[in-house]
């Protein structure tokens, strides 16, 4: 993990483009004993707390290697920290790509960054797997073939939210308070497209930024709007101080969280447990602080893993899990290529994942992806939080953003 000056980003891809005239093109990534893969993570700034999610790949990737790596090659994982900024993130994917020469980008954080490096990776032919955005745009591949996403889109889960109001909760009164951001944005674009002729049930909805400091105004303003459902977007830090700050104030509505915001370690315990009994979400991976899964978690490959990801300087299991699930979807293309490392065979053979059930996702999760099919996790489950556990409510949900691709 390494933090780049932009004085030495500009310095290095000034040198890059002149050395590359005169040195021989290298293998692409791939020797016979290593397979480098490129990563941006934001490990300082403003948005630190994801850059958790890198430490957890990397502690994955660790594992993996000690192990014998991955068809006898080890995984070199290469992770700059571009401080979630687009124009770094391009600069540093410059960087990877044509002096690191990674075989691929992976796993990299935010959908400002992973949007700014899309087209320069598929000019280049280089695979762009499995960003960590929700964003259905990076899901696109006859426009960009060589771009494939990871995640259900945040406007399909803002749907299914809708979906779920209407079925339980019909003629109730509605509000939101939602990240200023394009993550935010999205997700409550599909929380009115879903509630359709009724999104006028929203009585109040408030945008705010994630540094915020009068969540307890918005809080107090909600409250008085007499609405029984509440709607929250954002990060689990400041889910944690809405749901506290909503006990206080004695008010308890219908609580629905985003999956980002809904980590029993970093949200729910923070919040009280007592104050969060009742929480809805929808989820694709397993909490690691569910004790549920205590007997899956406490299995040698998770032990070992999590021992070197809090080496790392992690923390909080969601990301733990989160980076854990898209490390191990990564191994299994890689699997799949065998000994053909070669960039179009690394996007073959994501595009040929087939009801792959990964350690870390919920029972009746599964990914799958075709030549058309760029959307690998199309499906959420709905679950509670009955102050210990998470309850499913109903079945496996598919995205209708799935539905329509095919």
């Amino acid at each position: 993990m390494k933090t780049v000056s932009k004085t030495l980003v500009a310095v290095i891809v000034a040198l890059a483009s002149i050395s590359a005239v005169s040195q021989r093109v290298r293998d692409q990534g791939v020797t016979d004993t290593e397979i480098r893969v490129g990563n941006l993570m934001p490990y300082s700034g403003t948005q630190e707390v994801f850059g958790a999610i890198g430490k957890a790949q990397a502690a994955y990737f660790d594992m993996i290697n000690e192990r014998g790596g991955i068809n006898g090659r080890k995984v070199r994982f290469m992770s700059y920290d571009d401080l979630s900024d687009s124009g770094n993130a391009m600069d540093l994917t410059r960087i990877l790509v044509e002096i690191d020469n990674v075989l691929l980008m992976f796993g990299s954080f935010g959908t400002p960054g992973n949007l700014a490096i899309r087209k320069y990776l598929n000019e280049k032919q280089v695979p762009h797997l499995f960003g960590v955005s929700g964003d259905q745009h990076l899901s696109e591949p006859s426009l960009y073939p060589w771009t494939m996403g990871w995640q259900p889109s945040y406007r399909e889960e803002g749907r299914i939210y809708a979906n779920y109001i209407q079925a339980f909760y019909p003629g109730k009164k509605i509000v939101a308070l939602w990240q200023n951001d394009n993550f935010g944005r999205e997700l409550f674009k599909g929380l009115e497209e879903g509630l359709g002729d009724v999104a006028r049930m929203i009585r109040v909805d408030i945008a705010y930024d994630v540094a915020d400091e009068h969540l307890d105004t918005h809080i107090s303003i909600l409250k008085r709007s007499g609405a029984e459902i509440f709607v929250f977007v954002g990060v689990p830090e400041n889910a944690a101080k809405v749901i506290r700050m909503a006990a206080e104030r004695d008010w308890r509505p219908v609580f629905i969280l985003n999956q980002m915001a809904s980590s029993i370690g970093a949200a729910l315990k923070p919040a009280g447990l007592e104050n969060a009994t009742g929480v809805i979400t929808a989820a694709f991976l397993k909490d690691g602080n569910d004790p549920a899964w205590k007997d899956q978690q406490a299995s040698k490959d998770w032990q070992t893993f999590i021992e070197k990801y809090h080496r790392a300087g992690g923390k909080d299991d969601a990301p733990a899990i989160y980076g854990y699930a898209a490390a191990e979807a990564l191994a299994q293309v890689l699997n799949q290529c065998g000994n053909d490392l070669s960039r179009e065979n690394v996007m073959k053979q994501a595009a040929a994942i087939n009801d792959y059930q990964g350690s870390v996702m919920l029972p009746g999760i599964k990914i799958n992806t075709g030549p058309f099919d760029f959307r690998p996790i199309k499906h959420l489950r709905l679950v509670q939080f009955d102050g210990r556990t998470w309850l499913p409510i109903g079945d496996v949900l598919e995205t209708a953003f799935s539905s329509a691709k095919r």
